[in-house]
């Protein structure tokens, strides 16, 4: 009798686990892996009227680059851990390792800015000279 109770739960239990088939969604797909920002300060100029300066580190995953942007900033770039491709429109590209620097005026377009390996992590530490308030880093034009 056990056996038969058993049997008839799961057929009726069939309508239910089919429905539930049906509607199931798939599995998201997992987020592309990004450069990551971390503020660390930001400070307004003393003697220096309208400006501030920013702190930051960006890390980037082994084989990631950032999008074309522009700072609107004048920018020091420090790189920490590993190794990085860095250009600005106009200028060659330059792959940089730990303790080397790199700098982008106001008026550039940082075109290209990627981990140079597609096996380890780079670090670098990124310092900002720019307005009061604006935003650290906009979309390319």
């Amino acid at each position: 009798m056990r056996l038969r109770n058993i049997r008839l739960a799961l057929i009726l239990a069939l309508p239910a686990v089919f429905a539930l088939a049906a509607n199931a969604q798939p599995p998201a797909a997992p987020a592309a892996p990004a450069a990551k920002a971390t503020p660390l300060l930001a400070k307004p100029l003393a003697g220096v009227d309208g400006k501030e300066g920013v702190m930051l580190t960006v890390e980037y995953p082994p084989g990631v680059a950032s999008a074309s942007h522009r700072h609107n900033a004048n920018t020091f770039v420090y790189v920490l851990e590993g190794s990085v491709v860095m250009a600005v429109n106009g200028g060659q590209e330059v792959t940089l390792t730990a303790g080397q620097t790199f700098y982008e005026s106001p008026t550039d377009v940082h075109s290209v800015s990627r981990n140079a390996s597609d096996a380890k992590p780079a670090k670098i530490l990124v310092m900002f000279v720019k307005d009061v308030g604006a935003p650290a880093t906009v979309p390319a034009d």
